[in-house]
């Protein structure tokens, strides 16, 4: 079972994909997001879940006072699991804006026009490297200067290339096989 965990939705259900998915679990989410709050980076952000799965990174967002949530799935399936899972969030903060965008990430990423200020990137543990970084470079363009990028991969994953997309990680953590990896634009790194 997956629940938001805080804020205005705090303990609603979240509906899981069958299969082809691997939900972030709750003791990364709360941690992750007390430390997210701490940095204040949660309240009133623009945010970007790519890979959306359940979509409960991003909703967690949102209860907890993100302006704006962006979620990018391309398995059809799940991506009507993210909807009806927005459509239960919604019913707590009715003007809450949420938008499912069924596409893959790197086709997304390359048509989008928006600013996130907070992005989440949690995708299947075997992508590989590559596209990893690919849509690191693809999405660095589309931050504010002040963003946060959370990467979530397997711990044994090679640690994503985030210079090469003009992006600096500040913070690692990991949770048994998941690893953590927070980012942000080079140009921030004098600000944090």
């Amino acid at each position: 079972m997956t629940r938001i965990i805080a804020g205005e939705a705090r303990g609603l259900r979240l509906d899981v994909p069958g299969s082809g998915t691997r939900p972030t679990s709750d003791r990364v989410r709360e941690s992750l997001f007390g430390a997210l709050e701490s940095a204040d980076a949660i309240a009133g952000a623009r945010v970007l879940d790519l890979y959306a799965g359940s979509g409960a990174l991003g909703l967690e967002a949102l209860s907890r006072g993100a302006e704006t949530l962006d979620l990018v799935e391309r398995a059809r399936p799940a991506a009507a699991v993210v909807r009806r899972n927005i459509a239960t969030v919604t019913k707590v903060l009715p003007t809450a804006t949420a938008r499912v965008h069924e596409s893959a990430v790197l086709a997304f990423l390359k048509r989008a026009t928006g600013r996130w200020d907070l992005v989440f990137t949690d995708p299947p543990y075997d992508q590989d490297d590559a596209a990893m970084n690919a849509d690191l470079a693809a999405v660095a363009p589309l931050l504010s200067e002040d963003a946060v990028v959370v990467i979530e991969r397997a711990r044994r994953s090679t640690p994503p290339d985030v210079a090469a997309a003009g992006l600096e990680v500040f913070r690692e953590k990991t949770y048994g096989d998941t690893a953590v990896w927070w980012a942000q634009p080079a140009a921030a790194s004098q600000s944090r």
